[in-house]
């Protein structure tokens, strides 16, 4: 991190003063590019696309369920050409480049080690620094309260990041981390400075302030900047919010690196589904200026980022507790109608595991694990992704905790991959509640364009749901399982007090290598050589069920 901040401040002292001498310099050189560009494209293209295909070829070999994601990943992109409103506008450019900076971030977080050190030492800094929240809301509402009651616990932590941000903003940093980020977006697909500005704000900032960026240009933008502009908001989370889902226990490094890889394939998609076919007036412009707010210190800065939060977070205690109650009131109504046309146990959740499953097996998860994360997909779209990650927070504690995975009929966790593939897939504002808060917050800033944002939110709602997913398809893609390790080791050194993941993984492996015949119990492949194998068997068999376990009485 340090490197690239000092390498921006270096290329921007560099630009200022000799910036205008090297392009006077490279001009022969640039007027020789240009006419060899239109074969050169081609030639850049066909080399990309042959890489990406070996590499997809060799490293799919290894694990073939991941061609499932990537199968997922093109007919969603399919699918929402399908639904393009212009199809022979449709920028490629801005398409290709978008998907293809998405999967190199997504290569870069997920399968290079310097990419997984550096968001994982992002995810657990942002944790250490989401504890000091405990200090102020201990102090407020007492240490009880706080470890107790979930209002206490979590809500305040938006307080705390509220206040941060708005800090930042007064110094600066934001704004110039968000014109970097816009202008790499701007120069490589070809977008307009407003829409890229507005969708690059969204990594860091909610769907309702993204827009605040760019709120002297809204009455002048085309139909598709102002799609554009909502699609990023529906595609990403609010930096605030994302500390909450921190500290329900959600991995920091995937959330941190969906919403960054949320934004370009946002834009790409935003341009796939609506083209631009208007004359935009932002077109080639360089730059645009961001204000650094009115604050007149640090601490009014803080004060006023701390005040603001108010309201969201009483409107995200509201929405829960209403969300809640209506599901609550839906799923008794359901199980009413259910029981009197002979069907039990039937859910709102139940209908959404049936309708959506397909959709989750696409992304990549697992048969098996399919139900639970459409159950959590229909969640996230019609009510709210706040109670979906709250209930995938509860699977992946009992993941940890080594609960078994079947309680009878009903599965008490899902699987790692199918794990990640949520988190991704769960990534954004896009639900029906978001609409309401869309139309108010861009309609209040320009009253005369109300009928313009009505008849594109729609189709910025449903590219943001599947721009959520194709960053659900790449995680599925490029995920790397987590490696148990030597078992024997790990049963040798353990004292069977309690359960973890890790425990019930080694349990399992010695449970497949066990073998009971005629009362005889033995074991097979490397289980065989250790003298402790039946006493490890009976530690297991105190915590998890299986038929090897009658020889052990």
């Amino acid at each position: 991190m340090t490197a690239v901040v000092a390498f921006f401040i270096c290329w921007d002292i560099f630009k200022k003063h000799c910036g205008g001498k090297v392009l006077l310099l490279l001009r022969p050189v640039g007027k020789c590019f240009r006419k060899s560009w239109p074969w050169l494209k081609w030639l850049l293209w066909v080399a990309l696309l042959a890489g990406l295909i070996v590499w997809l070829a060799l490293d799919t070999g290894r694990n073939p369920e991941q061609l499932i994601s990537l199968g997922g990943f093109c007919f969603l992109v399919l699918f929402l050409f399908a639904f393009s409103k212009h199809h022979g506008a449709v920028s490629w450019r801005a398409v290709f480049w978008g998907l293809g900076l998405e999967f190199l971030l997504g290569l870069f977080v997920l399968r290079t080690t310097p990419g997984t050190q550096a968001f994982q030492w992002l995810g657990d800094q942002i944790q250490y620094f989401l504890g000091y929240t405990t200090a102020g809301s201990s102090f407020v509402f007492g240490n009880t309260l706080i470890q107790e009651v979930f209002a206490f616990q979590t809500l305040p932590i938006i307080v705390f990041f509220s206040c941060v941000m708005s800090i930042l903003y007064y110094l600066g940093v934001m704004q110039w981390l968000i014109l970097k980020i816009s202008w790499l977006l701007q120069v490589s697909m070809g977008t307009t400075p407003t829409e890229t500005l507005s969708v690059a704000g969204n990594i860091f900032v909610g769907q309702t302030e993204a827009p605040l960026l760019i709120r002297p240009y809204l009455p002048d933008m085309t139909l598709s900047e102002i799609h554009a502009v909502m699609t990023g908001g529906f595609s990403t989370i609010a930096g605030s919010v994302m500390g909450a889902y921190i500290s329900f226990g959600i991995d920091a490094a995937s959330l941190i690196a969906a919403s960054v890889m949320a934004a370009p394939c946002a834009l790409a998609m935003a341009k796939l589904v609506y083209p631009e076919v208007e004359e935009s007036k932002f077109k080639g412009k360089a730059s645009i200026r961001l204000s650094s707010g009115e604050e007149q210190n640090i601490l009014e800065a803080a004060s006023n980022g701390a005040a603001t939060s108010v309201g969201l977070v009483a409107n995200i205690a509201a929405n829960l507790i209403a969300f809640l109650a209506v599901l609550e009131f839906i799923n008794a109504a359901l199980r009413w109608f259910g029981e009197m046309v002979d069907i039990e146990g039937l859910t709102f959740q139940v209908i959404c595991s049936y309708v959506l499953m397909p959709v989750a097996f696409l992304m990549g998860a697992d048969w098996e694990d399919s139900p639970l994360v459409a159950e959590l997909l229909g969640i996230k779209i019609f009510l709210n992704e706040f109670v979906a990650y709250q209930q995938l927070a509860k699977y992946k504690k009992n993941r940890l905790m080594g609960l078994e995975e079947w309680d009878g009929n009903r599965k008490q966790w899902i699987s790692e991959r199918a794990e990640s593939i949520t988190t991704f897939a769960l990534c954004g504002f896009a639900n029906l509640s978001s609409i309401g808060i869309t139309l108010g917050g861009l309609t209040s800033m320009v009253p005369q364009r109300k009928g313009d944002f009505a008849s594109v939110v729609l189709r910025a709602l449903l590219t943001g749901i599947c721009v959520s997913m194709l960053n659900a398809c790449l995680a599925g893609l490029l995920h790397v399982p987590t490696q148990v390790g030597d078992c024997t080791m790990f049963f040798s050194t353990t004292n069977f007090s309690s359960t973890t993941y890790t425990m019930y993984t080694c349990c399992k492996q010695l449970f497949a290598s066990s073998v009971l015949l005629n009362g005889t119990l033995s074991f097979t492949g490397s289980w065989a050589e250790q003298a402790e194998s039946v006493l490890w068997l009976g530690e297991c068999c105190v915590y998890y069920n299986h038929t090897s376990c009658a020889g052990t009485i």
